[in-house]
């Protein structure tokens, strides 16, 4: 499994995997808004080409926070591997902890996180709400039929 920076791509190839993702490349978060191309980050592409997995992060002091993460290949160490990556550098740069929000319907990502070190911290309710007046196009349902309402932050701390 090969990891790039993501300046090391072209960016309309990042600009069309954000489109395909997320409908966009801007990010609505309590934390901020973001646009997820102009973000550090490491991409994994496979044989052909394509890319299978994507991470953004920023880094603000002595804390890293994942902006994005995706896998396109569940269940084969991409999303871990990108996660661990981002750590890595983050302790090289001396960050305290590595944070993240994800939305309350996300369970795959609340497991995802736990299972790798990280703990809810806290949640932010109805700030999905919030985010609807700035991106308007966030779904109302989401995994499993859930509404989206609430974010929830996950931080790990790092040693």
């Amino acid at each position: 499994m090969n990891i790039y920076a993501i300046e090391e791509l072209k960016k309309n190839k990042i600009l069309d995997f954000f489109k395909l993702h997320w409908g966009s490349t801007e990010m609505v978060i309590s934390s901020g808004v973001y646009d997820c191309s102009s973000l550090d980050g490491f991409t994994i592409i496979n044989d052909e080409g394509k890319i299978i997995g994507l991470i953004t992060y920023i880094i603000k002091d002595d804390v890293c926070e994942i902006i994005s993460l995706d896998s396109v290949e569940e269940g084969k160490g991409i999303g871990t591997k990108l996660v661990q990556t981002v750590e890595n550098l983050a302790i090289k740069r001396k960050c305290k902890f590595v944070k993240l929000i994800t939305t309350n319907d996300n369970l795959l990502a609340l497991k995802f996180y736990q299972k790798r070190g990280f703990i809810l911290s806290q949640i932010i309710n109805n700030a999905v709400e919030k985010a609807r007046k700035i991106k308007p196009e966030i779904p109302l349902i989401g995994d499993d039929g859930i509404p989206i309402r609430d974010e929830i932050e996950l931080i790990k701390i790092l040693n």
